[in-house]
């Protein structure tokens, strides 16, 4: 067989077998579509059971093949949980993927003028900026966690450094008046992609006692409804942040 035969050949199969799992991917995603349909259709939230896969092949009118790999990717974007020996639920929302992503690109690009992990900032402290105002909109009062929280912080503080879980503890008991569940899943998303980087970061400038007045600012900015005094601590807060980044950049 000649060399250009052998080729043609080659190229055939290789034409085959693109087609087929270009089909196979086509078919995967329309089966993720058809289980999303199911869920909206029947009203399903999040925990609730799902199908079978033997009964979502026979109510689907699919290869058992095609409901597997589309229940994967379902599985991997958190709209389906797959517990084994259990049975599958409708999944609850998660952000775990975007802050293994984002982790992984803020690192790769730290050492950067313009960075991944200084783009999160930006958009934290915009976010962030923008809900204390909503608070003040709501009528604040004092919160007494926020109160409980501050006190741990300025406790710690006296002893040497404020803890991460206390600082984020606080973004959350502050926000909580807001009756919004992805202010906390966003903002904690963006509090364990800075956790993942801190030891890339290097120690803080800012002394212990600083940061717990900075908070603290933002509280009582908040409870007397002073807009100017709110956006002027939020900005402190972030100083500190973004001159650690800056110092990892300028050793780079």
């Amino acid at each position: 067989m000649s060399h250009q035969a052998t080729t043609l050949g080659s190229d055939m199969t290789t034409a085959r077998s693109d087609r087929l799992g270009n089909r196979r991917r086509s078919r995967a995603l329309e089966v993720q579509d058809e289980v999303k349909e199911l869920i909206l259709r029947r009203r399903l939230v999040a925990g609730d059971p799902l199908p079978t896969e033997s009964e979502l092949v026979e109510e689907l009118g699919v290869g058992r093949n095609a409901v597997r790999e589309a229940l994967k990717a379902l599985q991997a974007v958190g709209i389906v949980d797959i517990r084994h020996g259990f049975g599958m639920f409708v999944g609850r929302m998660s952000l775990n993927g975007l802050v293994d992503e984002l982790a992984f690109h803020s690192r790769i690009t730290m050492g950067d003028e313009r960075s991944h992990l200084g783009y999160m900032i930006e958009i934290r402290e915009a976010l962030e900026s923008g809900l204390v105002q909503l608070l003040i909109d709501r009528d604040p009062v004092a919160e007494p966690v926020v109160d409980e929280v501050l006190e741990r912080m300025e406790a710690e503080a006296k002893v040497g450094m404020v803890s991460p879980e206390t600082d984020k503890l606080f973004h959350d008991a502050l926000y909580r008046p807001l009756n919004n569940p992805l202010v906390g899943q966003l903002l904690g998303a963006f509090w364990d992609v800075y956790h993942q980087l801190r030891d890339d970061l290097g120690e803080p400038d800012e002394a212990p006692d600083d940061v717990a007045r900075k908070h603290r600012d933002i509280r009582n900015a908040v409870v007397a409804a002073d807009r100017d005094a709110a956006a002027s601590a939020m900005r402190a807060h972030f100083a500190g942040v973004r001159a650690r980044l800056a110092r990892l950049q300028e050793k780079n």
